[in-house]
């Protein structure tokens, strides 16, 4: 495909959009490499400092024993893929990780639990974690699975600041991946957290399996979406033993260098994050998402079940591209 001359990488519009159309991101893709990057980092300097990274820190604090069956992921009951089942983590024992991340840079603490919904119980016990987190000056952030109207207010008013819920994929092709909660499930949870006034954090796996076309899609939802989310974690495929997409062919890193440039396109003011699988990306690889737009990173040595590079690493690296963590999380 070629790319349409009306998108040139001198004609650079910081404005907000929500009315992207299938061509037109597909012809993004379908740029040349270095006018790709040239309009993302033309945009991405409009917007951010360019020479700051936005660092989060991912603790599981209820591991196993879910009962989705996401193809990607070895937390699910329904695969033998070496995961140990631990109940809800203690409150001074996720706090004691949270000071941890603060005291190695983070500036947002995640939580994530392996639910397909959580109780009303584990909700309370949930907000007793943000709100110990918040009191040791961190961003708070969970990702708990789906949440009734009612839990979604109770996490607002315990202070919860993001909430993360990926789509994954496109809507096209996620019946490939998961059939225990639908597309629609999940749009309906980022409406209740977005009605309720709690920040979005929304993104989606890239080498699953899926298209150019899917990735444009996927891309296309969250910018479409009546308020883009305020962070866009866009995860490599980890591959795990044991899950369905074990064996998935490897994708093309430049594919996943373009779908950082795109995003930052199409999303000017979100948080672009580097999710899970960087413990396979190279540190060019890697130096080359920032310059395509990415401005925030997960490290620790875990993404829950997975690996991720050590923070050492990830500081070396820093500091021999000249960059610094810091930042407000939107804008």
């Amino acid at each position: 495909m070629s790319a349409n001359p009306a998108i040139s990488p001198i004609q650079i519009s910081p404005s907000i959009r929500h009315n992207w159309q299938l061509d037109e991101v597909q012809d993004l893709f379908a740029l040349p490499f270095s006018d790709l990057i040239y309009k993302a980092q033309s945009l991405h300097r409009e917007n951010f400092d360019p020479n700051e990274i936005q660092v989060s820190s991912l603790l599981s604090i209820k591991t196993g024993s879910c009962s989705e069956d996401c193809g990607y992921c070895p937390q699910s009951a329904r695969y033998d893929a070496g995961v140990t089942f631990e109940a809800l983590m203690p409150v001074d024992a996720v706090l004691k990780a949270a000071q941890k991340a603060k005291d190695q840079g983070a500036s947002r603490f995640c939580m994530g639990a392996a639910w397909r919904r959580p109780k009303d119980r584990d909700i309370e016990r949930v907000i007793e974690m943000v709100q110990g987190v918040k009191a040791l000056g961190l961003e708070t952030c969970v990702t708990l699975g789906m949440l009734t109207d009612q839990q979604t207010l109770r996490l607002k008013e315990g202070g919860l600041d993001y909430y993360n819920h990926n789509l994954d994929t496109s809507e096209e092709y996620y019946s490939e991946v998961i059939t225990t909660r639908t597309y629609q499930d999940r749009l309906e949870t980022l409406a209740r957290v977005r009605d309720a006034g709690i920040n979005v954090c929304c993104g989606g796996i890239i080498g699953m399996g899926e298209s150019d076309m899917d990735r444009s899609r996927l891309l296309i939802e969250l910018a479409n979406m009546p308020r883009h989310p305020e962070s866009v974690p866009v995860n490599m495929l980890v591959q795990v033993e044991g899950t369905p997409l074990m064996g998935t062919p490897a994708l093309d890193p430049i594919i996943f260098i373009r779908t950082i440039a795109v995003a930052r396109i199409m999303m000017p003011k979100s948080r672009v994050r580097l999710s899970a699988g960087r413990s396979k990306m190279s540190d060019e690889m890697q130096a080359l998402c920032f310059l395509a737009g990415a401005n925030s990173i997960f490290y620790g040595d875990k993404l829950l079940t997975t690996d991720n590079p050590v923070t050492n690493h990830d500081l070396d690296l820093f500091d021999r591209l000249g960059v610094h963590s810091g930042g407000s999380s939107y804008g």
